[in-house]
């Protein structure tokens, strides 16, 4: 017995009709490639046909989108798909609760929102939280939302000033032996962290900000000692912080500060037989109050939809040398 059914979804108008479908129908195709259902115009409504349960999922997917649409959000293949994903869980409308809120404004006018529902956790738990640790893949935002919040509690007066720090391990050098001076020296680690303040503030303003110590940025290793009060703190890349520098920097912590730690445990550039202090302090900290720890994961990839691909392949594969590295490790022993 076939359980095909069919549903209609009204568009309103051509103005969102036209964004749903997309340049040559590109958006409408990957709907319809990937919940195995049919979709006909007919006027400036939907028909959707198909098993009821594909029918259904398509229509939240169309309906989440129209409500984008309808607040002036862009309609691309990379929310077209994210869409689809969360309809596959049953949470095809958390994506309209997402972007209703502006976290802040680039001085340019541009306002920023979240685009997932994991970056809405995540800023949600920096804005509650005294602590927060930001853990996933590339391209999930973390550094460039805690940024934009930094800025927010900035001009807001909340914070006094934005502290930036990121341990500077990736090349294998120690900042001494490097030319220049200090700001020299950190300026390749810390340009991602710039980009983000110069777009948020504009170049005159980030640059005044800087001059007047109402910006700081330096590396890790200069935190030692010191007391950070009345500060946003950002430490970035926090996946090559070994556990001794992690437990330094948290215990920096002064009154009226907020801290921001951000990094992927997939890519630690520490020397062998180093563990990441990231790792270890989501682990031992998670049950402490004040402290929030979100895991974002290629869902929350907003980058090119290409990210999204390359970031599960990795997964896959890693999971994979795993699974061959335990069956070896298991052969060998049966075999004593």
């Amino acid at each position: 017995m076939s359980n095909n059914t069919v549903k209609k979804v009204e568009a309103g108008s051509v103005d969102k009709l036209q964004r749903i479908l997309g340049t040559f129908d590109e958006n409408l195709n990957i709907i319809m490639r990937n919940l195995g259902v049919t979709v006909r115009v007919d006027g400036l409504t939907f028909v959707i046909g198909g098993e009821e349960e594909r029918v259904n999922n398509a229509a939240s997917v169309i309906e989440s989108l129209l409500a984008l649409s309808e607040a002036g959000e862009t309609v691309d293949r990379g929310r077209v798909e994210y869409c689809i994903e969360l309809a596959l869980e049953g949470k095809a409308r958390d994506i309209t609760k997402i972007s209703a809120d502006t976290i802040a404004v680039t001085y340019r006018g541009k306002p920023i929102k979240c685009k997932t529902v994991g970056q809405k956790k995540y800023v949600d738990s920096i804005k509650k939280n005294t602590i927060t640790f930001g853990v996933g893949p590339a391209g999930t935002g973390k550094t460039y939302l805690a940024v934009c919040l930094a800025v927010q509690a900035l001009k807001s007066k909340q914070a006094d000033k934005i502290i930036l720090t990121r341990p500077a391990v990736e090349a294998g050098e120690k900042l001494g032996f490097l030319p220049g001076d200090l700001q020299t020296k950190v300026d390749p680690y810390l340009r991602p962290l710039y980009d983000a303040l110069q777009e948020m503030l504009g170049l005159e303003n980030y640059t005044k900000l800087l001059e007047r110590g109402s910006i700081e940025i330096a590396p890790l290793a200069y935190m030692r000692g010191r007391t950070l009060s009345g500060a946003f703190v950002i430490l970035d890349e926090a996946q090559n912080a070994t556990r001794e520098q992690m437990k330094m920097f948290l215990t920096r912590l002064g009154d009226g500060s907020k801290m921001v730690v951000t990094g992927d445990i997939t890519q630690v550039d520490l020397p062998d037989g180093k563990s990441s202090g990231l790792q270890h302090a989501a682990g031992v900290l998670q049950e402490v109050e004040d402290i929030g720890i979100i895991y974002l994961t290629d869902k929350d990839v907003v980058r090119n939809p290409l990210v999204m691909k390359i970031v599960r392949a990795y997964e896959s594969d890693g999971k994979r040398r795993m699974q061959n590295e335990h069956s070896n490790k298991t052969d060998a022993e049966g075999r004593i």
